[in-house]
């Protein structure tokens, strides 16, 4: 886990050199870089999710709904820095989902090759379970009557269009069951829960007694094999897909990333500072925080993070600035997952991905000059 309480509160404490530590201070006030304890609230979130799943556990263990695993935090939040101010920070959290007894998971492209967020559905199968130890009846091996008369609906007849898993029945069946489930987990001694509108995840707002206010989105996921890669139930743009479709995410491996650095780098390392300090130099641009990321990610493993100490971090975040504007010039920025033979050892990618080719963040400005020219244009002002 990341742990920046001890790199925040050391912040300004050390001696460093007096013209750069006054010209960090005016970037620090200057794009309220004062982040809030993140590891802590997140370790306060994973909790609360890990007693609302112990509940539904229990509650569902006799019924064919989807096996809720361990929560994955993802996100900048769970990666340990944020681009929000502390009011408007929202930790995210995937929720694995397993099939349940007699029942199997087949994903399924929606389209031919990868692309950035490839399109997938779950198609859900029955399996037979005569001859396994389960104490259920077989769903393809017993009658409807005798179905109907001893079990429960299968997964097919509850949350699935057709074979499909749907996304949007799972978010409305677990928004349902956290408001009915909220008064025996030992947070609502502490907290009052609104679940806001979504069609396709679920969204809390934890407030406290005293007003303060803390976000939580739960996103649905289905890991793709053994890897990293799920498919992810929360698209990334305002554009909402059909409720049978899922979209791959590259999030866990991403959080997996900044847990690889967070390791090897040295004390009070200035990359999540970068980070921060770009993300708040970006704010109200036509730059998506995704391809800042990414260039991050591209510069944590092309330069050594010995030269990542809290010092550099003027030159780090020239750096990144620098980069971001040739991969403008150029109109290519490579996807960090794709064909990237400087991928940590610990990340576990689909065997596809290894010796794909590169994709490109900046695809659409390749085939648009003009939209080339205004982003130009706009880095220059920045």
């Amino acid at each position: 886990e990341v742990d920046n309480s001890r790199d925040s509160e050391s912040e300004e404490s050390e001696e460093e050199n007096p013209a750069e530590m006054n010209m960090i201070w005016i970037f620090s006030k200057r794009f309220q870089l004062s982040v809030p304890k993140l590891a802590s609230r997140r370790r306060e979130v994973q909790e609360l999710l890990r007693d609302l799943l112990l509940v539904s556990h229990r509650l569902f263990s006799d019924s064919f709904f989807p096996v809720l695993e361990p929560v994955i935090g993802v996100g900048s939040a769970c990666e340990g820095w944020s681009p929000h101010k502390e009011e408007d920070v929202v930790y995210c959290m995937f929720v694995p989902l397993k099939p349940p007894p007699g029942h199997a998971f087949h994903l399924e492209p929606n389209t031919m090759g990868y692309m950035p967020q490839t399109n997938m559905r779950v198609r859900v199968e029955l399996v037979c379970t005569c001859t396994g130890e389960q104490n259920v009846l077989c769903f393809l091996h017993h009658s409807e009557q005798k179905l109907k008369r001893h079990q429960v609906a299968s997964l097919l007849h509850t949350l699935c269009t057709g074979p499909y898993l749907d996304v949007e029945k799972i978010a409305l069946w677990f928004q349902t069951f956290v408001i009915s489930a909220w008064s025996v987990v030992p947070q609502s001694r502490h907290y009052d829960v609104q679940v806001l509108p979504s069609s396709r995840s679920c969204k809390m707002k934890l407030t406290k007694a005293s007003g303060k206010s803390l976000f939580v989105e739960t996103i649905f996921s289905v890991q793709q094999g053994d890897s990293d890669i799920f498919l992810s139930s929360q698209p990334t743009d305002a554009r909402l897909p059909p409720s049978t479709t899922w979209l791959e995410s590259y999030a866990v491996a991403e959080a997996k990333f900044f847990r690889h650095i967070a390791r090897q780098a040295p004390p009070r390392s200035c990359h999540l500072k970068c980070l921060r300090l770009c993300a708040r130099l970006l704010e109200g641009s036509g730059f998506s925080i995704y391809a800042l990321k990414t260039t991050v990610m591209h510069l944590l493993t092309l330069i050594p993070l010995s030269e990542w100490q809290h010092g550099y971090l003027l030159l780090r975040v020239d750096d990144i600035m620098r980069y971001l504007c040739c991969c403008l010039e150029e109109k290519c920025l490579k996807h960090f997952f794709f064909g990237n033979e400087d991928m940590p050892e610990e990340i576990s990618l689909p065997p596809d991905f290894q010796g794909a080719q590169p994709l490109n963040l900046f695809q659409h400005l390749a085939q648009d000059p003009a939209a080339q020219t205004e982003a130009m244009q706009e880095f220059d002002k920045l």
